[in-house]
């Protein structure tokens, strides 16, 4: 037989064949129970967003919700707050750096990349753990009218920044987004 001559397929040749996918088969139908196992659950995933209707806050209050097992302060600002946040020189800050994840991470702790942006700076939306021991901090409080931590003396301004006390960030700010005029969603 000559280079340019290619022998017919025999039966053995088949059942090779055959065998090699049978075997290619069964492997994959006892992985994959193993493969599917390492799926997050329904649970996990119902968790990785949430809805949050913020059409019965009003200007000046706050809710709390929770996303991850975490609570997230939610917070309709006055105008006189946005202002006095606004205010603030970033040399008085403890942290300047935003702790804001819809923003890069070197970004400064200005009342604007803390908000929920232009046209929506009255909404502030921060997972509701101090920064010092995870405590969950009161609204409404402090020396700065933001939320005070009770546990060891924490106070954060209206714009959910540490100003004084042991704590040594930002309140962070979670990815959200308005879905609607009156619907966060987090996540």
């Amino acid at each position: 037989m000559s280079a340019n001559e290619t022998a017919e397929p025999t039966r053995r040749d088949f059942l090779y064949i055959a065998t090699g996918m049978a075997g290619v088969v069964a492997a994959a139908s006892v992985a994959w129970p193993f493969i599917d196992q390492m799926r997050p659950d329904a649970s996990t995933l119902a968790l990785a967003t949430v809805d949050v209707d913020v059409s019965s806050v009003e200007e000046g209050m706050s809710i709390t919700a929770k996303w991850r097992g975490k609570p997230i302060f939610i917070r309709n600002r006055t105008a006189a707050e946005i202002e006095e946040a606004k205010e603030v020189p970033l040399t008085e800050l403890k942290d300047p750096i935003a702790r804001n994840a819809n923003i890069p991470a070197d970004a400064q702790a200005t009342d604007i990349d803390r908000s929920a942006g232009e046209g929506k700076e009255n909404w502030i939306v921060m997972v509701g753990s101090c920064t010092h021991l995870g405590c969950v901090p009161l609204g409404q409080s402090g020396d700065f009218g933001g939320w005070f931590c009770p546990c060891h003396g924490s106070h954060y301004d209206t714009a959910g920044r540490i100003r004084k006390g042991p704590a040594p960030e930002n309140l962070a700010v979670p990815t959200f987004e308005f879905i609607s005029d009156t619907t966060i969603r987090i996540g």
